[in-house]
């Protein structure tokens, strides 16, 4: 199954785009602020669409700003791990910010979030981990993005999920959450269902153990849809600690499933919006009821319609419920 673990090696993740054609210790606040509120007086108020760069994992950001201008994609997720093509907090300055500004304002063209899915549990990983957390947030005042995604972290060896939450999380994360805000910037976990972040409990258990107020999820609905859980139902449990979404879909084959059973293999993949279960008019509405009005960051894993066109294809049909 093609995830967005192993999509920059595939075929369609190489696919050329060219079918479609202050300082880090500053707060969020005062010229940052400033930036953050003139990327959205760009665009109308209300909910966009966005995407995640880790496709274009090989190209420099400007080629993908060119893309999400040329598909219609307002927002920008933008990759943010160790070494990236798309934005290296371990090699960025002012000078550096002032350059992607300059090209997002040309565009017209935001980022949403800066993100970085390493596994924040992995054993003796936690040091690296909050480093590079301290200088994603720096990066992000920089740019006035207002929030970081990022995992949770895989699960541990004999400690089922709700243990790792309550025990091993707090201590990894306390760091980080403190920094993050210090600086004004917000710390958006994906509920990937690989991680120790699953099912809706694991949801209940994260945002009771960890209560600050800028500390949320980037929520993606497709994750719940092939473990049978209520997608829409995170909405009205979590509200206002919802900080980011991504727009990714999920398409069962019942008749594989009736064959191999749930345990099996192949009865569920990863598609672009539209593709598959998740109702996007009613889910948006959900979001709108709940006062959310940020992207909608597609997350392209879906190895049908390829990298190019599956952005394009979702784009469309976001845009008709924004």
């Amino acid at each position: 199954m093609l995830t967005r673990r192993n999509f920059l090696g595939s075929a369609a993740g190489a696919a050329g785009v060219a079918s479609i054609v202050g300082a880090a210790t500053m707060s969020l606040t005062a010229a940052n602020a400033a930036a953050a509120e003139g990327a959205a007086k760009r665009r109308a108020p209300g909910l966009y669409v966005g995407m995640l760069t880790a496709p274009f994992g090989g190209q420099p950001l400007v080629e993908v700003l060119d893309f999400a201008k040329s598909a219609g994609i307002t927002g920008l997720e933008v990759v943010a791990d160790p070494g990236s093509t798309h934005i290296d907090p371990t090699n960025f300055d002012a000078a550096k910010a002032e350059t992607v500004k300059q090209q997002l304002a040309e565009r017209q063209l935001e980022i949403s979030a800066l993100s970085y899915f390493g596994d924040a549990c992995r054993p003796g990983g936690a040091e690296d981990f909050q480093k590079h957390l301290r200088k994603m947030t720096d990066a992000a005042v920089l740019l006035g993005v207002p929030t970081l995604c990022m995992n949770l972290g895989m699960p541990l060896p004999n400690m089922d999920r709700i243990q790792q939450i309550k025990e091993v999380v707090p201590k990894v994360f306390a760091p980080a959450i403190a920094y993050a805000k210090e600086k004004g910037v917000k710390i958006a976990i994906e509920n990937w269902f690989e991680t120790c972040l699953r099912g809706i409990d694991t949801f209940e258990c994260l945002l009771e153990t960890i209560k600050d107020e800028n500390f949320g999820l980037n929520y993606d609905p497709s994750h719940l849809v092939h473990q049978e859980c209520n997608y829409l139902k995170p909405v009205s449990m979590f509200g206002k600690r919802i900080f980011h979404t991504h727009a990714k879909d999920t398409l069962i084959d019942a008749e594989v499933r009736g064959r191999v059973g749930i345990y099996g293999g192949g009865w569920w993949r990863y598609v672009v919006p539209g593709s598959g279960r998740i109702h996007w008019g009613e889910y948006i509405n959900h979001l709108r009821s709940i006062g959310y009005q940020g992207v909608l960051s597609i997350e392209n894993e879906d190895s049908q319609a390829g990298r190019d066109k599956g952005f394009v294809l979702a784009a469309r049909h976001l845009a008709q419920f924004c």
